[in-house]
Parts: structure tokens; sequence; C-alpha cells
């Protein structure tokens, strides 16, 4: 067993030094904790996401799905909900909030489905022969989608009205309750497609995986919670020391930092040639995003000792806007489950460009581009609109035809 889970100790061994500090109530200058907390957090995120893979050998495999999505961006969540908490009694912090929840947002989009979907269809290229030119999910993941582009048109309400009420906070936690509930009822025949250490584990008998899995949960878990606070402070600390906006520090280094993990076994199973699978994974994190994330801010705010809505200001407003809107293109784009070369190309560009033009103008420019090309995305595919839309209310889905059954479209 200890074999199994050397790399896990390995791992651990790196977050002592934040453990400690945080015990001892040091608290050293800000760059050194950026680094010391941070590298506790993505040490702990990756034993985090193989436990979460490991479960999924006890774990239904619809609702293992869903959970390992939520597990895998819990750090993210520990560091935004302390953002959110804090928020109350210092109002400062609220647009750290935003920042963090905006930033992982277009991260796991911008630069998460286009860069699986483009790894996929190299493999797959290089495999075949032949050019390849969109990845075809199936008719299962549909539901997911549908989740996602409810979700994603609710988040509209939020840079409209200027704030995230207490009661579309409620609304929305409903609503992921629900995403759960479908997920654990659905039928997934297929087996557990497990790699690196989290293969290791899920191998091992059944008392020892359990025990390997819950030790890894708990262990990481502590890790995490112990390293969120002094993470979150030292990165707006650093800020101000590195003469960098804190915003932008708070907004890409954080999520950096929690979703590495996430990004890495997609890419993993991308490079295995199970690419829709790696992107299922990131539509799911999409869903948690847009519902579990965002509605567990203002409860986290008003715990806080904040008011029942979480007012955002004008940046945060259209940072909420370019996010929203960029979801609004990634849902379109993939109404038809097919995800073609251009769209994820398209979809890293825009996410890249962000950075060459900063300031209002820019961040409103953008996000005029990706609605318009959502709505000539969502026109081309206007006749799998309704289906998508309706999915997560139906009991099944229809059967996949035989000519997408394939999960790549070759030119």
């Amino acid at each position: 067993m200890f074999r199994a889970v050397r790399p896990v100790v390995m791992l651990l061994v790196v977050a002592i030094p934040a453990v400690a500090l945080r015990l001892t109530g040091t608290h050293p200058s800000a760059l050194p904790s950026i680094f010391i907390f941070g590298l506790a957090v993505v040490a702990a995120s990756f034993v985090l996401a193989w436990a979460a893979e490991a479960a999924e050998v006890d774990i239904s495999g619809g609702l293992a799905i869903a959970l390992l999505a939520v597990i895998a961006v819990l750090p993210e969540y520990a560091v935004d909900l302390y953002f959110a908490h804090t928020a109350g009694s210092n109002p400062d912090y609220v647009q750290f909030a935003a920042a963090n929840m905006t930033g992982s947002n277009r991260l796991l989009l911008g630069l998460g489905w286009s860069s699986v979907v483009l790894l996929s269809l190299y493999v797959a290229s290089r495999r075949s022969g032949q050019s390849i030119k969109a990845l075809v999910l199936e008719s299962g993941y549909r539901r997911e989608l549908g989740f996602l582009a409810i979700a994603g048109v609710v988040a509209f309400v939020i840079p409209v009205t200027g704030e995230i009420h207490l009661v579309l906070g409620i609304l929305l936690l409903a609503f992921f309750a629900y995403y759960l509930y479908r997920a654990a009822t659905s039928e997934h025949d297929d087996d557990p497609d497990l790699i690196g250490p989290a293969a290791t584990i899920g191998g091992l008998p059944t008392v020892q995986r359990r025990i390997a899995v819950i030790g890894m949960f708990l262990v990481s878990a502590g890790v995490i919670l112990a390293s969120a606070e002094p993470f979150a402070d030292s990165l707006v600390e650093g800020g101000h020391a590195l003469g960098i906006d804190q915003f932008l520090l708070v907004q890409w280094l954080a999520p950096l930092a929690s979703e590495a993990p996430e990004f890495i076994v997609a890419l993993l199973f991308a490079w295995r040639g199970k690419g829709a699978a790696a992107l299922g994974l990131l539509i799911s994190a999409k869903v948690n995003q847009w519902t579990l994330l965002i509605g567990s801010l203002p409860i986290a705010y008003g715990i806080g000792g904040g008011p029942v809505a979480l007012h955002l200001d004008g940046r945060q407003i259209e940072e909420f806007l370019l996010t929203a809107t960029q979801t609004l293109l990634g849902i379109a784009v993939l109404l038809s489950l097919r995800f073609p070369r251009w769209a994820a190309w398209t979809l890293l560009g825009l996410f890249a460009i962000q950075f060459a033009v900063p300031g209002q103008t820019g961040r409103y420019v953008i996000s005029g581009i990706y609605l318009a090309l959502a709505i000539v995305a969502a026109a081309r595919n206007r006749r799998y609109l309704m289906a998508t839309l309706t999915s997560p209310f139906r009991k099944t889905d229809k059967p996949v035809d035989a000519e997408r059954a394939d999960e790549l479209v070759q030119v």
C-alpha cells in the first residue's frame, strides 16, 4: 500500500512548511507566503484530484463524474469563498471575490476547453494519419451542456443587476442539487478510466483503497483549508509590494494554482485519446462554477456580515459580462455536440487577446465579439437548441446516430 501512495506522501511533504507556518501563527512577508502557501495548495489539489478519481471505483459513474468535477475545483472554492466571507466585513475584498471567480471561469473555458480539443485532434490525426477537424461528444453529454446553458443564461442577471443577490444564490444552489440528482440517477455503464497514481490507488484491495482515499481526502482538504486564507491574503499584499494590479494577480495566479491538477488530468486524458471524457470533465467543472460557486458567494458574504446582495462595481460588472459572453460562445459552439478546430483556436485566441487590450473598452469590445460569434454559432446550430435546453428535465436522451458514434470527425 505504501508504494501506491508514495507520490501522495511526496506531495504532502511539500505542504509541510505551509502547515507549520499556519500552526505556529508565523506570517512571512508577502512574496514568500505566495510561494509557500501557493505550493501547498497545488500539492494538496493534486492529492485531492487523485482521491476523487480513485473514488470512482466505489461510486456510480454519473455521480462520480459530477463529484470529481466538484472536488477538483474545491481549492478554488476555498480561496474564493474566503474572499467573499471577508468582503462581508471589509468591502475592499468584494473585488477579489469577483476577480477569482471570473478568472478561473475564463481560464477553464478559454485555455482548458480549447487546449483539450486541440490536443485531442492532434493525437487523433497522428494516430489515424488523416486530418481531424472536430471532436464529437456522445449524446449523453447533452444533459451536461443543457445544465450549463441554463446556468450560463441566468448568469447574465449578474451584470444586468450589478449584484449577486442571496435569492439568486439559493436558486443556483438548488439547481446544482438537481444537477447532482440527475447525475446520480443517470445510467453510466463505463468502468472508470484511471491514470497515474489514481490508477495505482484504485487498484488496491477494497479496504486499503477506501482507507487511502478517505485519508487523502481528509489530509488534502485540511491543507487547503489551512492554506487558503494566508495564500489569498498574500496575493493581495504581494500585488501591492510588486506594484502589480491586485485584481489581476488574484484573478489569474490563484486559479492557476488551484486548477492546475484539473487541467493536467484533462490533458492526460486527451493525450491518451480520451478527448470526449476530458472535455466532459471540464464541462462539468464549468457547470459547478456557474451554480455551486456563484451560488455560494452571497451566502459566504452574508455570513461574513454583508447584506443580502453582493454588490459589484463597474469593473466587476464588466468582468462578469466578459465571462458570461465567453461561456455563451462555448455553449453555442457545442450545441451540435461537435467542437471544431476553428472554435478551439478562436476561444484560445480571444482568451489571449484580452491581456493585450486591457481596460474597459477592451473588455466591452471582446464581450461584443464573443456575443456576435455566439449568435452566429447558435443560429447555425439552432435545431439543437431546444433539445439542449430541455435535456436536464428529460428522463432519457435520444440515442446517438450511427454517423455520430465516432468520437472524431475527419476532413
